[in-house]
């Protein structure tokens, strides 16, 4: 009994030294368990993902999109014209059609893939390619929108002249979709990646700011096209090497590509996060200031109205104060209030409505104030409207006729040097697209009409149709009489179009094409 007694002493040693030696148990399993699950995601990763794709064949479609071939040129032309339209129109559906059509995504990806895989003959040809690409674009652009008589900035084109940190993650994200659709061979999303990415519209207005000499829309739309373009090349860059494409550069000039490539990367981020920071202190300045105009009046006042512009020295701030209480000192002693609190000059015009001290009365002096607003916008369009159809027809602008009531404009065109009836006509559509709520009237001067209007057996040809077309036009602006000199069956037809128009015609047998000339007031 004694023996067994002084033995059990020596027995609660064990349970110390267990845990101990579980807890190494459990460490060394853990790191067997992630080692191998690193071990079998690799494997994965480079059997069933990188195996099962074909470098070869993904390389080859990559060089045939980089190609300076007829149809990218062409392609890229008519993307630039159909982007320039839908920016001077403020279409965005016209917009995303050009972006729809633009070829230039080929070429900065081939930059990446090229990179990628160290072949710098791949490399030249995609910088050719995206070189040519980019200034024909630019300068066809420059080209129309000189030509164009409609040089306003408006709201798509002020969207594409102030690139920001967002910018660079929309291309980011883009081109991560784009380089994972040509490597797994699904290029059909690559329509998506090009309407996110926007290349060629930032390319137009490029061409916009170069055409009317105006710095700050050219610099932007130029860095928001670099964005695009270095994020998606670097980014393909990237994704091929993920891939596996492999380079057949040294370990030193890989080294030296990386710190490069990483390089460019935050030398182009930088410039963007000073832009962000902008942005976020316009949008804080904003809140300051909408804050500091309404407790100024205690809360018993409404902000019906606030325009800020940053750009102006000093800050120009304009409100509308609907109150019952009108204060002379507000607006000295809110902007320098203002002027404290946001470290910067601040101008400010504070209009003060007084009103009844109910909430109706607020609201309906606000309604009011609303109503004038419109008013005055309504008054500045029709301005602008007089002064874009007096360039157009080469008049001043007293020479303008403008209902705003019936929404009509008339306006008699003087004599252009070789211009045509169908130039002034032209001119005359191209002012009504941008004012579809307006009817515009440009009356030509009494001009030539068409010489010859085409027949076939069965009516006009598309030429006699447009020259009818034209002739009825005409017609009714200048509200002449016409004349329809040729064969007398083609004669009938096409007095019986123009009498639908509501044009006087009389027609003379004759031998020779048909052709019309104005005739005499008051003429049988």
């Amino acid at each position: 009994m004694n023996d067994a007694t002084s033995s059990q002493p020596s027995e609660p040693l064990a349970p110390s030294e267990t845990p101990e030696r579980d807890a190494a148990n459990r460490a060394t399993e853990q790191r067997s368990s992630f080692g191998s699950v690193v071990f079998s995601l690799r494997r994965w990763w480079l059997r069933d993902v990188i195996g099962t794709v074909d470098q070869a064949e993904v390389i080859e479609k990559r060089r045939e999109d980089c190609a300076m071939s007829e149809r990218y040129m062409f392609m890229t032309a008519m993307s630039a014209g159909i982007a320039v339209l839908g920016l001077l129109l403020s279409s965005p559906a016209v917009v995303i059609g050009a972006m729809l059509l633009s070829p230039l995504m080929g070429p900065i990806m081939g930059l990446g893939f090229a990179l990628a895989i160290g072949d710098y003959q791949w490399l030249k040809q995609s910088a050719r390619s995206l070189g040519w690409g980019t200034l024909m674009a630019i300068g066809l652009t420059a080209v129309l929108v000189y030509l164009s008589p409609i040089q306003t900035i408006t709201p798509e084109i002020a969207s594409r002249t102030q690139p920001n940190l967002f910018d660079l993650f929309v291309a980011l994200f883009s081109a991560l979709a784009g380089a994972y659709a040509m490597i797994r061979g699904r290029e059909g999303t690559i329509v998506g990646v090009a309407i996110a990415t926007a290349l060629m519209p930032p390319l137009a207005t490029v061409g916009f700011g170069l055409a009317t000499w105006n710095w700050t829309v050219f610099s932007g739309a130029l860095l928001l096209y670099v964005t695009n373009l270095i994020t998606i090349a670097l980014t393909a860059w990237g994704m091929a090497r993920l891939y596996g494409f492999k380079t057949s550069l040294s370990s030193r000039n890989t080294l030296f590509q990386n710190v490069a490539v990483a390089a460019v990367f935050i030398g182009l981020a930088v410039p963007l996060a000073f832009s962000l920071q902008q942005i976020a202190w316009q949008t804080n300045a904003q809140r300051i200031v909408r804050a500091e105009i309404e407790e100024s009046f205690q809360g018993r006042g409404r902000l019906s109205e606030i325009e800020i512009e940053f750009a102006a020295a000093p800050i120009a701030v304009n409100a509308t104060m609907l109150t019952p209480v009108l204060r002379n000192d507000a607006e000295s002693e809110i902007e320098r209030a203002l002027s404290s609190r946001l470290g910067q000059d601040i101008e400010l015009t504070l209009t003060q409505f007084q009103v009844g001290t109910s909430a109706s009365a607020a609201e309906q002096a606000q309604l009011t104030a609303a109503r004038a607003n419109e008013e005055a916008a309504a008054v500045e369009r029709a301005e602008m409207l007089a002064r874009r159809l007096a360039l157009v027809a080469g008049v001043t602008e007293s020479d303008v006729t403008v209902d705003r009531t019936r929404r009509r404009a008339t306006v008699r065109a003087q004599e252009l040097e070789d211009a045509t009836l169908t130039t002034y006509r032209i001119l005359e559509q191209r002012i009504a697209a941008t004012e579809p709520e307006w009817t515009i009237e440009l009356v030509p001067p009494v001009a030539p009409l068409p010489s010859a209007i085409a027949f076939e057996d069965s009516g006009p040809t598309i030429e006699g149709a447009r020259a009818l077309s034209t002739i009825a036009w005409a017609a009714t602006r200048i509200d002449l009489p016409v004349v329809l000199v040729g064969d007398a069956e083609q004669g009938s037809m096409a007095a019986e179009i123009l009498a639908r128009s509501g044009v006087d015609v009389t027609v003379q047998t004759a031998p020779g094409t048909l052709r019309a000339q104005w005739g005499k007031v008051g003429s049988e």
